[in-house]
């Protein structure tokens, strides 16, 4: 072998090396990023279900100040089985659903004035209050993780790695945000 073909194969070797190293940290930025998604989806169904843990401790502080159906203890329980077991859609759904059962409780502590100034229901609305701001956190947190992993899925080189190992773009967290709109009373 003369001087020029060793040239040559070293340059191939080290090409070959740098592509393969390339590979690998692309990669591991996928895989790294999809562990952050699924930690933070964690973080946030624990903090669903604490939510829905305070909504429960509120319907029984409000129980005796107003007549409540059953189903809304059933509702409740139902949800909490389904934020752990559920993905994001169904988070996206169960959030939807405890608002608005946030916003009759908050609306039939704002009718009884008593009920309003109990300590234990002002303290619930406060926990709950502060649930919520938790959630919309870690929803910001999971948004931008997949963001991320979304946008080296769908950019030149890295989603020749996402084709090869399989790897999905990730849904987003999209929580209805009702503000606006006056909650529906219906007890």
């Amino acid at each position: 072998m003369d001087l020029i073909s060793i040239i040559i194969l070293v340059i191939i070797v080290v090409v070959i090396l740098g592509l393969i190293l390339w590979f690998i940290s692309s990669y591991n930025r996928f895989m790294n990023l999809r562990n952050a998604s699924e930690s933070t989806l964690g973080q946030i169904k624990v903090a669903m279900k604490k939510r829905l843990d305070m909504i429960e401790q509120l319907l029984g502080a409000v129980k005796s100040y107003a007549k409540f159906e059953q189903d809304t203890l059933t509702k409740i329980t139902s949800m909490r089985t389904a934020v752990a077991t559920g993905g994001v859609g169904d988070v996206n759904a169960i959030d939807k659903e405890s608002r608005a059962l946030i916003g009759n409780l908050y609306a039939v502590a704002e009718a009884y004035p008593n009920l309003k100034t109990s300590e234990t229901v002002t303290s619930l609305m406060t926990s709950i209050n502060g649930m919520e701001t938790e959630i919309g956190r870690q929803r910001y947190t999971y948004n931008n993780i997949a963001q991320q992993l979304n946008t080296m899925v769908d950019t030149i080189p890295s989603n020749f790695v996402a084709m090869i190992a399989g790897i999905r773009k990730l849904d987003y967290l999209e929580f209805e945000e009702e503000i606006k709109k006056a909650p529906k009373i219906e007890f």
